[in-house]
């Protein structure tokens, strides 16, 4: 589906329209623990060229898997650390937007004291001249970043990253 290419500028998140969620297996594989995190913020740039870049940081602390319990845990030392790392982010260094809709992101993603290259495909969908939807998932390893707690075995294979993000054009 062709789009359009989003007008040059500085474009920012609209975290009320946009959802970072994880989901990773759990229990030997037999469950699929999902969750949100619940605050966000983000800018872009959108150059001449119709590339840009920019930047997605998620508070870490704000992990929401609906169990109390576990996200206590997901915040602590055995996993994201919140204390010492409040924030993930991920870097867009180069994105760029194909006629068919699609868009080729490379970049850096920083989880505590760990940053690697992070490449993925999204989709892109232009709505008028200011706002513009990128959605996508992104596999990661958590033993990337240094998550290696893994209790009797229990924690299995890699994160799926779902993103929905919409940015809107600043006219300031």
């Amino acid at each position: 589906m062709p789009t359009q290419t989003p007008a040059p500028g500085r474009w920012l998140l609209d975290p009320a329209r946009s959802t970072v969620a994880i989901a990773h297996k759990s229990m030997w594989g037999m469950v699929t623990v999902k969750g949100t995190f619940t605050a966000r913020a983000g800018h872009g740039e959108v150059r001449q060229d119709g590339t840009a870049s920019g930047t997605l940081t998620l508070d870490a602390a704000s992990i929401n898997t609906k169990h109390a319990k576990r996200d206590q845990h997901l915040r602590s030392a055995h996993f994201l650390h919140t204390d010492e790392y409040p924030s993930i982010v991920f870097t867009a260094n180069k994105a760029a937007l194909a006629a068919d809709g699609t868009v080729t992101v490379d970049g850096e993603l920083t989880v505590g004291a760990v940053t690697r290259p992070l490449s993925f495909t999204a989709q892109a969908a232009v709505t008028g001249s200011d706002s513009v939807t990128l959605t996508g998932e992104v596999t990661v390893d958590r033993s990337w970043f240094g998550l290696t707690w893994n209790k009797l075995g229990m924690i299995s294979g890699p994160a799926t990253v779902s993103l929905n993000t919409r940015f809107v054009h600043d006219a300031s």
